[in-house]
């Protein structure tokens, strides 16, 4: 079905008191979430010719967090055609930066140092003008985009040909969206998995965040201007984002000692975390909040299946981990072009598309693990130890400025140096245990290593 067979239909005049008629659509492809996954994967499809409507159950622009991007962003953005917008949006982001808590001490990753380095610097974004452009974008490369419109429910055909979802307006309109294939980008609302009851929890990331936007907050100059600061705290981790109009983006991600016995108001437990951090709280004196403070859960997840006939989950519709190294954008976006790319293939060849949907989840889920290995030991004091006394014997260090950058997918040249980066850490992890490790791990566990 091309863009222009597109079928659409209004609910007739109804009897009062009577149910409205649910509008009807038809599209080859019906996205679900209009965040970077859904929309990417929506724009990617238009620009192949297909029949695509995207519902996004909120309206743009919105809050949301995640502002912070890597270099390989920026190849999708190219192909989105929307690079030009986006830099005029965003604050230069030449690499990330970490603070210990402990001892004052920080640490830079520039992205120039990654072994890749064609693209050695990102950008850091308010998400609610980003989405809202990646959403634009695709109404503009032909997709039928809705917004306040919501998901509801789904039938997939028998024979597995196709899906009819069901959707309803602000206004309570309801509709009824004949697809061929659909891609749920649903993200943490997981349309799909939670009905199919295949989302698995991970209890071992068991977190949750507490974050807003403030003004005056200090800002890094010189060589680390536009840098993402993380300031290892006590049980947890604070985001300190610069971004546009003086505005600077602070959350921190605690782990259940962090918030255990603790009580209040997001406002006030994230006042109580700032005001207990020493390198936070310096660079926050006189600061002032410019937006609501919110919190969220931050537990892992993934869905157990995420392909079938007809449909595929992608982005965090199929699993979350904790976005601590900025890989959350980055993985969404990279799942919606894959998305399309399946669902482009199913289209044509069902076979070929159920395959491709199959290596297009076992692919987010192997990048998934490579960054979970570090955020499940982000407490861990010989790991800190490891970020702020970094080697780069072996080219560890550079290898896990790689991994920073967002080069996820694994490659022999670039996984030898995170490999040495994982033996250092458990060869270390055993020494500490039988009493040989050093005795300020923060400070000095590496320095064997440095080299």
């Amino acid at each position: 079905m091309r863009k222009d067979e597109a079928v659409t239909g209004t609910a007739p005049g109804m009897a009062p008191g009577a149910a409205p008629e649910p509008e009807s659509l038809a599209a080859d492809v019906v996205v679900i979430g209009g965040g970077p996954a859904g929309s990417t994967a929506a724009a990617t499809l238009a620009l192949r010719g297909h029949a695509v409507v995207l519902l996004e159950k909120e309206a743009h622009p919105r809050f949301h967090i995640g502002e912070s991007l890597l270099p390989r962003n920026l190849d999708i953005l190219e192909r989105l055609g929307v690079l030009p917008e986006i830099a005029r949006i965003g604050v230069h982001k030449p690499g990330a930066e970490f603070v210990s808590d402990r001892t004052g001490r920080s640490q830079a990753f520039p992205f120039a140092r990654a072994l890749d380095r064609d693209r050695t610097f990102a950008w850091q974004v308010k998400r609610a003008e980003f989405d809202h452009i990646l959403f634009e974008n695709a109404a503009r490369r032909g997709a039928h985009a809705l917004q306040r419109t919501q998901a509801t429910g789904i039938d997939f055909h028998p024979d597995g040909e196709g899906a009819m979802v069901r959707a309803r307006r602000a206004d309570g309109t309801p509709l009824a969206i004949a697809a061929r294939y659909v891609l749920d980008a649903s993200g943490r609302d997981t349309f799909l998995a939670s009905r199919m009851r295949v989302k698995s929890a991970n209890k071992y990331n068991n977190t949750a965040a507490a974050y807003a936007h403030f003004r005056g907050v200090a800002r890094r100059e010189a060589e680390l201007e536009g840098y993402i600061s993380i300031h290892l705290a006590e049980d947890g981790w604070f985001w300190i984002i610069p971004l546009q109009g003086g505005v600077t983006s602070i959350g921190f991600v605690g782990n259940q000692s962090a918030w255990k016995g603790r009580s209040g108001s997001p406002a006030e437990l994230l006042m109580a975390r700032i005001a207990a951090s020493p390198t936070v709280s310096t660079r926050m004196q006189g600061a002032e909040l410019a937006s609501e403070v919110f919190s969220t859960a931050n537990y892992s997840y993934r869905a157990r299946t995420g392909s079938g006939d007809g449909f595929l989950m992608i982005g965090d519709a199929f699993g979350f981990v904790d976005p601590m190294f900025s890989t959350g954008v980055l993985m969404a976006m990279t799942a919606g072009e894959l998305g399309a790319e399946a669902a482009d293939a199913w289209l044509e060849n069902p076979a070929r598309g159920r395959a491709l949907a199959r290596r297009t989840n076992r692919d987010l889920a192997a990048a998934m693990d490579r960054i979970s290995w570090l955020i499940y030991r982000v407490n861990d004091p010989v790991l800190r130890s490891m970020f702020l006394a970094p080697s780069n014997l072996f080219w560890m260090r550079d290898g896990v400025v790689n991994m920073l950058a967002g080069n996820l997918r694994g490659s022999l040249r670039a996984e030898l140096p995170v490999l040495a980066f994982k033996a250092a850490y458990h060869g270390l992890t055993a020494l500490r245990r039988i009493g040989l490790g050093p005795a300020m791990p923060e400070a000095v566990a590496a320095a064997p290593l440095r080299g």
